[in-house]
Parts: C-alpha cells; structure tokens; sequence
C-alpha cells in the first residue's frame, strides 16, 4: 500500500513539474537604490505578469511579462514622464534594451561590449531612470510571456496588426491599474520594436484615447516605407543600393580599408562624401539600367570601390547592387575573417575563404554570451522572481504575419493630430541589418511635406545595432534620450495646438 501512494505520489509530482506555467497575474516588488549622474535615486522594482483579456469572455488569454521601474524619491508623479520599451525580432524578449542601454543594471561587458567572465550585471550610471520611470515589455512567447487560453489562435499574436492591437490594449490596463493617465508618455522600440511602436503611437491615439509626447525609434526597419518584408534586405533596385553604400564606408572605414585619403578623415567626414554621391549620382545612374554607358558603369564601379573597401570587380559582378551578405564575406576575406550583421565591428570565422555569406553572425552570438546568463541571474538573485519557465531571448512566432506595414504612415498621421508627439531616431553606423542611411531616408520620408520636420531628429553613433554596448556610445545614447525627453515635456498650461 505504501509504495502504491508513493507511486500515485511520484506521478502526480512528475505532472505538476511538467507543467511549466505562470499565473497570468502576479507580481513581485523589490527596492533597490543607485548613482546616476553622480545623483542617488531611489526606486522600486515591479516584474510579474499582467493578463492580456479576451474582447468576447473577458478572461485571460495570455499573459505579459513586464519589469516596472518605478522612482520612488520624487514627490509629484503627474509630471513624471513614464516610458514603455520593446525589443524586436518579432520574436525577442525585452532583454536588450533592458539589461544594456536604459535601466539601472547592465551586463559585465568590456568597454566594446565583448562579453566577459564571469557573468553578470552591473550599475548603470547612465540609466534614464533618473528623468523616467521605464516599463519593460515582452510580448506573448518572449521573455516570460506566454498564452494562457490553448484555444486562442496564433494569428491573434503573430502579426503586425495583431501584435499592435493586442499591445495597445495592454498598455491601457497598465497605465490604469498603475494610475500613469497624467504622465507624460514616451515609446521606444528596436529593430523590429519600432514598427511596433509606430503602430501603437496612432493604435493608442485612436482606440485608446492615449497622447503620447515622444517615440524612439532604435535602430529602425523600413516602416513599410518603399520597401520588402522588413526581415529581409531591406529596399531594392536603385534605391536599395544607393542606401547600402554609405554602411559599406563605415565598415570599411573601421577596418582601414579604405584608401589612405579617405581613411584618415574622420567618420563624419567620409560619411558626407559617401552619402552625397549615393544619393546625387550612383542611384540616378542606376536608374538608367542598361541604357548607362560600361564607361559610366566603370567609373561608378571605381567610386565604389573607394568607398566600400572591395573590388572593382566585385562590384561590377553585382551589376553596382552590391548585397549586404557578400559584403560580409568580401570585405576581410583576404585576411581569412568574416564581419558580422547587426555590428560588423565583430569578427567571424568561417569553414572556407570561398562563397558569398558567412556561415554564421559573429557580433548575435558574442551577445548571447553575456545576455542570457545575466539576465536569468538578474530575475532570480536580484529581482526575486522564481519560475521554471523559461526566459526566451528569442520565441517562436512564426508564421509572422507580413501583411499591411503600414507603421510609418501610422506615425505620421498620430504626430499630425497630436502636437505634442516628436520622433527621435538612434543608428549605429556599423549596422548592416537595419542600415543608419536607411533611417534617415525613412525620417525624410516620414514627413515628405516637411511641416513637421522640427519635431524629427536624427542621433548616429559609431557601434552597431545595439549602439548601447559600447561604452562611448552608452553614455551618449541615454544622453539623446534624457535631452530629448526633458524638451518634449510640455512646460506647465503649454496647450497642444499649431
């Protein structure tokens, strides 16, 4: 009998431990204090799950994980500017920006970012917990978030419109159950977060009845602005390749291999020269196709060449359209390395000197060196949150509906209606997946009227696409955003009106 109720035991525990769930409500609150800017701040800490309803039942269907940094030394919180922060993928939790750029933690990195031993996290004295509070978001399958109805349809979550719908609603019970209506409110996203959070700005503005004051766009995709599915390799045609040659002189620039008048200017300055001609003479004379003469074709293979670090006749095999992944493999193929994708500072090193892409993304995998160990250490040792769920860096959601990017359109029409919402955009000039020259044409094409160009600015920094994990552009980047936070606060009665 006893090893029968032992047995009846031993299966029932055996279930329980398989299933690995969390409430789709709860909380745990921490209290913690730190240095920035030379400044003690004090502040509170709220990471759990907050349940995402069903329009029909009006029970959970999913629920969120999020970490609330809240100050808890200032006295007047109707004024205290509150901002909500996304990652992108689709697919990837909110640790990025999180545990390397905004919050009051940071990994143990060097002052390149390459990761270290041992693991782990260290004050942020940069952080813009100082002039915001800062809510973290994972979206369902990142992070710690996950469905809690199996009867719910995937498509419910995994699409642009969906993702943007579902968030809006999310972020309304949030700022109701943490009485954040009076706040000034701010959105930044990254990489593919920012196709979120410019759908949000009018999702918010027009089902929400939510104003906000800024949007940050990190690192930003194409917002469905001329251009393919955002996850490939972004514009096309002339265009495209007009855009991608001033990332190809950056890189160069960083791995000396430009020609010795260019490399010894200064980033900025080879910068000018290579996006001038890109814009007023290679992408009109692409344009022409076959009707430009070989001598034109010869002469702008030549320019190229000077500015990109390959070959004349590399480029010409290309037909001037040079892709990002040969550019990859060509630029330091004689010196048996690869560079990588989203900071092609990083070195790869592949099977064989030949083909026409690396095998893997040197900079994607330094990373998860450093980010997945930090940040379950982070939530157990320091935050108290306990849970066999697992932390996704990256979740699956696929298939990801594509249809209807429509999120730049969306941005410009919520800064129209509302005067008080301004754009920032943050680029890495090292970045070969969601190109810094492509952001500035999208600012430009965010507002081809050029009425509201005082209200978009654009901030460059000599790192990839996570800027943030060099030191340098670290302290610079918060920096940006403290400035552009404390200009678009509205001083006291300052109506919204043109």
């Amino acid at each position: 009998m006893k090893l029968k109720q032992l047995s009846i035991l031993f299966i029932i525990g055996t279930l329980f431990a398989q299933m690995r769930t969390l409430p789709a409500d709860t909380a745990v609150v921490t209290y913690h204090r730190t240095n920035i800017g030379g400044k003690r701040v004090e502040y509170s800490v709220t990471t759990g799950t907050q349940p995402l309803w069903s329009d029909t039942s009006n029970k959970p269907i999913a629920g969120l994980h999020y970490t609330y940094y809240e100050r808890t030394d200032v006295a007047n919180k109707s004024n205290r500017p509150i901002m909500i922060s996304f990652n992108g993928g689709p697919g990837s939790g909110s640790v990025w920006m999180h545990m390397a750029y905004t919050g009051p933690m940071v990994l143990n990195v060097d002052k390149e970012g390459y990761p270290l031993q041992p693991y782990g996290v260290k004050p942020n004295r940069y952080s813009v917990l100082d002039v915001t509070d800062i809510v973290y978001v994972n979206p369902v399958n990142t992070g710690y978030s996950r469905a809690v109805d199996n009867k719910v349809k995937r498509e419910n979550f995994f699409g642009i419109q969906a993702d943007i719908n579902y968030l809006a609603e999310w972020i309304n019970t949030f700022i109701q159950r943490n009485n954040r209506w009076e706040s000034p409110k701010y959105l930044i996203g990254e990489s593919y977060g920012t196709i979120r959070v410019s759908g949000l700005a009018l999702a918010l503005q027009n089902k929400q009845w939510m104003y906000l004051n800024g949007v940050i766009l990190v690192s930003p995709t194409e917002l469905g602005i001329h251009s393919s599915r955002p996850q490939a390799d972004g514009r096309r045609g002339p265009l495209g390749a007009a855009l991608r040659l001033p990332y190809f002189t950056a890189t160069a620039w960083y791995h000396k291999k430009l020609p010795d008048d260019l490399q010894k200017k200064y980033l900025p300055q080879v910068l000018a020269l290579s996006e001038d001609y890109s814009i007023n003479q290679l992408m009109p004379l692409m344009a022409k196709g076959n009707s430009a003469t070989n001598e034109e074709k010869q002469e702008a293979a030549k320019t190229m060449a000077r500015f990109s670090g390959i070959s004349e006749k590399a480029i010409l095999s290309y037909n001037l359209d040079v892709p990002t992944t040969f550019f990859w493999k060509e630029l330091l193929r004689d010196e048996g390395y690869t560079i990588g994708r989203l900071d092609s500072r990083y070195k790869g090193i592949d099977k064989i000197a030949g083909g026409d892409r690396p095998d893997y993304w040197a900079e994607l995998t330094s990373w998860n060196h450093s980010f997945a160990p930090a940040i379950n250490y982070y939530f157990k040792n320091i935050l108290k949150f306990e849970t066999d769920v697992k932390y996704n860096l990256f979740g699956s959601v696929r298939p990801w509906d594509w249809k209807n990017n429509n999120s730049g359109e969306s941005l410009r029409k919520a800064m129209a209606a509302n005067p008080y919402l301004h754009t920032m955009i943050q680029s890495g000039y090292y970045d070969g997946a969601t190109r810094y020259f492509d952001a500035k044409y999208t600012m430009w094409q965010l507002d081809p009227s050029g009425k509201m160009k005082d209200r978009l600015s654009f901030e460059g920094y000599r790192s990839g696409h996570m800027m943030y994990l060099r030191e340098v552009d670290l302290i610079k980047s918060n920096s940006d955003i403290r400035k552009f936070i404390k200009k678009t606060t509205p001083s006291p009665n300052e109506p919204a009106k043109y």
